[in-house]
Order: C-alpha cells, then sequence, then structure tokens
C-alpha cells in the first residue's frame, strides 16, 4: 500500500513539473485564434482544454466556432495572460466564457498541501491558511473581470467548480475547499464594478456526480462535458 501511494506522490510530483515547465500545452487541445465568431472567447484551465469537448458541443449547437486560449495548468494569472493574448489577436472581445482559480488551490495540494487545503477526518473544517488562499483568489478573479469590463466586455459567462472524486490528483478531502471557492468565485462575479455588463456564475455542483468524473478525480468525462456545455449554452444561446 505505501508503494501505490508513493507511486501515485510522484506521477501527481511529476504532472506538476510539467504544468510548471510548459504551461501543460503538450496536454491541452489546440488554440483556437481564428472563428466564425471571433467576438466569442474562451478562457480557462483544464475543465476546458484537456478534451476540449464543452466547447466541441457548443460549436455543433450553434452552428459556429468561437476563439479559445484554455490551457491546462492555468491559474489565475495564467487565465489573465490568455485574456492579453485574445487581445493581441483580435481586441473587439464581446462575449467571454471562462473559468478560473481551481489551480490556484489545486495544484499547491497536490504539492505537499501547503495551505492546508485537504481536509483530514480529524479536523473540523476547511484552514484559515486555505480560506486565506481562497480570498486572495476572490481579488484576482474581481481584479480581471473587472479588467476585461473595461475594456469592453459586454458578457461573461463564468462557470464554476463542482466538487471533485477520489482520484489520481483529487480527495474528496478537497470538497470544502470547493464549497468555498465556489462561494468566493460567485461573488467575485456579482462584485465585479468596472463596468455594468452582463455577469452570471454557473454553478455546477448540483449537476455534475461522481460518474460524470474521469479517473483522475477531476476532469469531466463525456457525460460530464456535456452537462457543462449544457449549463454553459443556456446563459450563451441568448447572446448570439
Amino acid at each position: 500500500m505505501k508503494g501505490i501511494q508513493l507511486g501515485k506522490s510522484l506521477c501527481i510530483l511529476a504532472l506538476c513539473a510539467l504544468i510548471f515547465a510548459t504551461g501543460c500545452s503538450l496536454i491541452s487541445v489546440s488554440k483556437i485564434r481564428n472563428a466564425s465568431r471571433n467576438d466569442v472567447v474562451n478562457l480557462g484551465d483544464s475543465i476546458f482544454a484537456l478534451s476540449g469537448k464543452i466547447q466541441d458541443y457548443l460549436h455543433a449547437w450553434s452552428g459556429q466556432t468561437f476563439r479559445r486560449y484554455a490551457l491546462s495548468g492555468s491559474m489565475v494569472s495564467h487565465i489573465s495572460d490568455q485574456y492579453d493574448d485574445a487581445k493581441a489577436d483580435n481586441p473587439y472581445i464581446n462575449t467571454i466564457f471562462m473559468d478560473a482559480g481551481g489551480n490556484d488551490i489545486l495544484i499547491p495540494a497536490n504539492l505537499f498541501d501547503p495551505y492546508n487545503c485537504k481536509v483530514d477526518w480529524w479536523e473540523s473544517g476547511l484552514s484559515s491558511s486555505c480560506k486565506n488562499l481562497i480570498n486572495d483568489v476572490y481579488v484576482d478573479v474581481v481584479n480581471l473581470l473587472n479588467r476585461m469590463g473595461t475594456d469592453g466586455v459586454d458578457n461573461i459567462i463564468y462557470l464554476g467548480y463542482y466538487r471533485v472524486k477520489n482520484g489520481l490528483f483529487a480527495s474528496t478531502g478537497l470538497i470544502p475547499a470547493v464549497d468555498y471557492g465556489d462561494t468566493k468565485l460567485a461573488q467575485a462575479v456579482a462584485n465585479a464594478t468596472a463596468a455594468p455588463n452582463y455577469r452570471v456564475f454557473i454553478d455546477p455542483r448540483p449537476y455534475i456526480v461522481n460518474s460524470d468524473i474521469v479517473f483522475d478525480g477531476v476532469h469531466p468525462n463525456d457525460s460530464g462535458s456535456y452537462k457543462c456545455a449544457s449549463l454553459i449554452w443556456a446563459k450563451l444561446q441568448p447572446l448570439l
């Protein structure tokens, strides 16, 4: 059993090293820098970028294509860079659908958990150090959304995070961090004030179950991608 746990830990550390070394472009679908609807842009992390299936569904349902800059392993700072890349390619951005903040918690939790974001059975709740980390993510997300508003982005559709399951890169001990994180991300979407644009937070927790998540405990399989895409589509379709 100890050997299995050690092997799992080494796998996690190897993947985290890959994230920091390459930005995870090796385990992401390709960017879409030119689309039939260049004014609609996707930003985010591996929930979007690992398989690309969420966007595949959105393309099929709309009969159009959208730009994509999401990259696996991205933290909020990287997603801010994605936004800069999108503006450099074409500054006219009307609608963004995105996520952000998950890896700011997940990656440290898999690198020795310095913020104690995994709640063990003997602990009464989420640690103050993890809450402080998530509170900092809240500030970063508000700043990013305010920058988008100042730049004239009219619509922001923000996909929150569903509860993880036990797997290669996650455990149910992270569920309190997910729950607290979604609360703060929803507040960030509501509290951004740079422009009176349309902003909506989507909470996928009531819809995504363990069978919608692949073996790593984090990423959506086809049914999970379909559900996430459906939640986004309900908000995106009226804007197209």
